[in-house]
């Protein structure tokens, strides 16, 4: 199995991007184990790298291994949605 690596783009500590990282932590915790590596990107502390992937909204989520690249916009709730852009259902 590839090991994926997860970019969550959120700005700020708001509850909607806690939201998302507790419900990308959950997703991965469930479906992948410890075959993933996940990135939390403040875009207020760090808008450059926002501004070299284009993040034009947060909370953003990029799977960038294993191929394609993949970007799911949004508070990460629902599941079967997340699933699919992370190509873990057909």
């Amino acid at each position: 199995m590839n090991k994926y690596l997860l970019k969550l783009y959120i700005a700020g500590r708001s509850p909607r991007s806690e939201r998302a990282i507790a419900n990308l932590q959950r997703i991965c915790d469930e479906q992948l184990g410890d075959q993933y590596e996940m990135m939390i990107i403040d875009v207020l502390e760090r808008p450059e790298l926002a501004e070299n992937e284009k993040i034009l909204a947060t909370p953003t989520l990029i799977k960038q291994l294993p191929p394609p690249l993949r970007r799911i916009i949004g508070d990460l709730s629902d599941i079967e949605k997340v699933l699919i852009g992370l190509d873990l259902l057909p």
